[in-house]
């Protein structure tokens, strides 16, 4: 598996309009934070580490990934983060809901 956490991509998605085209850092992965039914104090899985992500199943479209965008008037990766649909970010177009 290809590494996730700390790969750069592109925001495509209209859910945080303010993040369109920018640059951004992968953070984190939220497990099914997208799912018409999740439930944060019964699905809770915040992935910070690969082989955690790897055991979860890797990325679906059923996830969340916290993202830092880069801040190129200033040279740095913001320090405040959002948390998009893994299906708008560049890298992960085409997922399906499971692996």
């Amino acid at each position: 598996m290809a590494k996730i956490l700390g790969s750069i991509t592109t925001y495509h998605g209209t859910e945080h309009p303010y993040l369109k085209g920018y640059k951004v850092r992968i953070v984190a992965v939220m497990k099914r934070a997208a799912a018409p039914d999740y439930d944060p104090d019964r699905d809770d899985c915040y992935l910070r580490d690969e082989d955690d992500l790897a055991r979860a199943g890797a990325v679906t479209a059923d996830d969340r990934i916290e993202v830092q965008p880069w801040l190129a008037a200033e040279q740095r990766w913001s320090f405040v983060s959002s948390d998009p649909r893994a299906l708008d970010l560049a890298c992960f177009r085409g997922l399906t809901k499971t692996n």
